[in-house]
């Protein structure tokens, strides 16, 4: 089964869980396994957050209220990307200098979890327009 979808979402903390919803609804109706289903789910609500919360614009004329999450589901792969208008990774290598492991601190514990659920993540800067993205 494919399935492919994609959202424009309000920059708001309830927005987060209903990407979540939408997304465990897919892969139980193409019958992916619940663990894996669980931990895409969870790393899709990381990034998704991390849109909430850092995703604004940075005054480019961009829309600073929506990112965009897409995900396809094609037999037994699974992507998902989240995209926001926010101001991006600063550097060349955003995924390694941007990760923190201290499991004390507040923030900074999101892009580590991605990369600990998911087979293959890449982060960086959305080409050309600004903003991160993670897939």
């Amino acid at each position: 089964m494919s399935i492919w979808w994609s959202l424009h979402l309000r920059r708001e903390a309830a927005s987060v869980p209903l990407a979540r919803r939408l997304l465990l609804g897919t892969m139980e109706t193409a019958g992916v396994d619940p663990d894996v289903s669980y931990d895409l789910s969870v790393a899709l609500s990381e990034a998704c957050a991390n849109a909430v919360e850092h995703g604004g614009d940075t005054g480019t004329g961009g829309c600073s209220e929506a990112y965009r999450v897409t995900a396809y589901l094609d037999g037994e792969t699974c992507r998902i990307e989240v995209a926001d208008s926010g101001p991006g990774f600063a550097g060349e290598r955003p995924a390694a200098a941007r990760v923190r492991t201290n499991a004390d601190a507040e923030q900074g514990r999101g892009l580590f979890l991605i990369q600990e659920l998911a087979d293959h993540v890449h982060i960086g800067n959305t080409p050309g327009r600004g903003g991160a993205v993670v897939s």
